[in-house]
């Protein structure tokens, strides 16, 4: 059991800084490979990719935090006169669109789409094919400085798709960035702090479900794990990441996520 637990953690310190979809991959390796399936179900597997998520909120936290402290001290003293803190109040901005979507609609998406893992193995493709292609076609012409508000509320708005499994919040949001013609490694950096206020509000939400309370204070010991290791798995990815793409584009992501869709839907229609 431990180390499905391990496993599955894995998967999401990986799955969620690069753009392949950390919820669509546990969904799939749970769900439909079976992967800690006979231990975490029902509420507890919900109350567990929310402890995951935790983990790799805290990895973004530390990571960046420099960054985040300065983005929140300019933001509020000195409002957009400085580049800090018009990043802050486009972050602030970006968050809108996927939080109010969320909140309205998540149990509908959440009991519509969860199982249809056709439907996620073709947004793992499709949504490859418009990475790559986002990437490929837009130049490098736009720093953070050059970033505008409707720039940030764009790539928010790409934000709500990504709601989908399969879609990629990283994916999504770097796509949109890259289409906006913002630098390749800012663009993944805004991505990065895009996330942290997403999975931070899904967090403290989810404190306030008794049903997910219940569920990690009997199991704490498999939640302690899997937030240790989706964050320093998290961590890696984030630094791996901000590496890679100096010198590579984003090929290798469309090619894997073409591979685990087709895998994925023939694996269900065979079943």
């Amino acid at each position: 059991m431990i180390f499905e637990v391990i496993f599955l953690a894995i998967l999401q310190g990986i799955a969620e800084f690069l753009p392949i979809s950390s919820s669509a991959h546990l969904i799939i390796f749970r769900d439909l490979f079976g992967i800690g399936s006979s231990v975490i179900t029902g509420d507890l597997a919900l109350a567990f990719d929310i402890a995951l998520h935790f983990g790799t909120l805290l990895a973004i936290a530390i990571y960046f935090f420099n960054d985040f402290l300065s983005m929140v001290i300019k933001g509020v003293t000195t409002g957009t006169k400085t580049q800090e803190g018009k990043m802050f109040w486009h972050i602030v901005v970006a968050t809108i669109p996927a939080a109010i979507v969320g909140i309205l609609f998540e149990d509908v998406i959440e009991t519509a789409v969860r199982g249809n893992f056709i439907l996620i193995g073709s947004a793992l493709i499709i949504m490859g094919i418009i990475i790559y292609l986002a990437d490929k076609f837009s130049k490098q012409t736009k720093s953070f400085q050059m970033m505008g508000f409707k720039d940030a509320i764009i790539i928010g708005c790409s934000q709500v798709f990504a709601l989908i499994p399969g879609f990629s919040r990283s994916g999504t949001t770097i796509a949109a960035a890259r289409s906006l013609q913002l630098d390749r490694e800012e663009a993944s950096k805004f991505s990065f702090y895009l996330s942290a206020p997403v999975v931070c509000g899904a967090v403290v939400l989810s404190i306030f479900d008794s049903t997910t309370m219940t569920a990690i204070t009997e199991n704490i010991s498999i939640f302690v794990v899997g937030v240790l290791v989706a964050f320093f798995f998290g961590l890696l990815c984030i630094e791996f990441l901000l590496k890679y793409i100096k010198k590579h584009d984003f090929k290798i992501f469309m090619w894997y996520r073409i591979l685990i869709g087709v895998v994925v839907i023939a694996y269900t229609l065979m079943r």
